[in-house]
């Protein structure tokens, strides 16, 4: 009788036991499976991109990404889809995938491509200089994070060379913009123009003009002793420049140019690196 009583328990352990064991097979080969969908779909897109058929490239990265978002394919997959996207110019959808990874994959190693990655899709968004500050501004931010926080990294480099241009751009707008009021003879925004060039983008190529333009405002309306002292300024770190010169013959006009030679800086070619993410 005792037999009978227990034997109702010992198959309802039996069998629970039973079930245990086939939903964690079930589990192994079903996390198996998806792996192999996400490396075929993975597959799939880097022979799409390959081909140049970057859209359904994108669209298989996102898809290995999703299937096993676990997976270290994942962010692999994800940073692989706006790659596809930058590659056939499609920025806007690459800036869209990149700055979502940021935020889904913090702690990701190669979050340092990504930064670089955007700073250069931003960057190559630009269309008119003197109206898309915002996207230069943006491209600047990302390289100037990359730079601060992963210095060490490869693509550093780059977006130093890459910085100094945007720097350029950027101060060419504050001399334009000084400039006009120059013409206007709206004097104290002049000023504050050239101040910024001088401030903010000293090592760029128009701060001998920003030295010079505030030597003519400072003159023109009378504060010959801000003039001088800008003068001197120009006159100490660019005494062979043809702005200095300007600058001379704005306090003496019988003053005669003088043929000096000019040490001409080497231009750095930009370098264009982007790390394999295929292996």
């Amino acid at each position: 009788m005792k037999i009978l009583k227990i034997l109702p328990f010992l198959l309802l352990i039996f069998f629970s036991f039973s079930c245990t064991k086939e939903k964690e097979i079930k589990s192994v080969i079903s996390e198996k499976s998806l792996d192999l969908q996400v490396l075929e779909a993975y597959k799939i897109g880097v022979e799409s991109l390959e081909r140049g058929d970057a859209v359904f490239a994108a669209r298989k990265f996102n898809e290995a990404e999703i299937l096993f978002p676990q997976s270290e394919w994942a962010p692999k997959s994800a940073l692989m889809a706006a790659y596809a996207y930058y590659t056939q110019d499609y920025y806007e959808d690459a800036i869209a995938e990149l700055q979502r990874f940021i935020k889904v994959y913090p702690l990701y190693k190669d979050l340092d491509y990504a930064y670089y990655l955007m700073g250069v899709s931003f960057y190559e968004t630009i269309i008119d200089e003197k109206k898309d500050l915002q996207t230069i501004v943006n491209s600047k931010e990302n390289f100037e994070y990359l730079i601060k926080n992963f210095p060490n990294t490869e693509y550093a480099l780059d977006a130093e060379f890459k910085l100094d241009l945007i720097n350029d751009t950027l101060a060419s707008k504050e001399m334009y913009i000084g400039r006009y009021y120059f013409d206007k003879k709206k004097w104290i925004p002049a000023i504050n123009r050239f101040r910024n060039v001088i401030d903010d983008y000293e090592t760029t190529v128009y701060t001998e003009e920003a030295l010079h333009r505030l030597v003519e405002v400072h003159y023109t309306i009378g504060l010959t002793d801000e003039a001088e002292k800008y003068a001197n300024l120009l006159g100490y770190n660019y005494q062979s420049s043809e702005w200095y010169e300007r600058s001379y013959r704005v306090f003496n006009k019988k003053y005669k140019k003088n043929k000096i030679k000019k040490n001409k800086k080497k231009n750095n070619s930009i370098l264009k690196k982007f790390k394999s993410l295929v292996d």
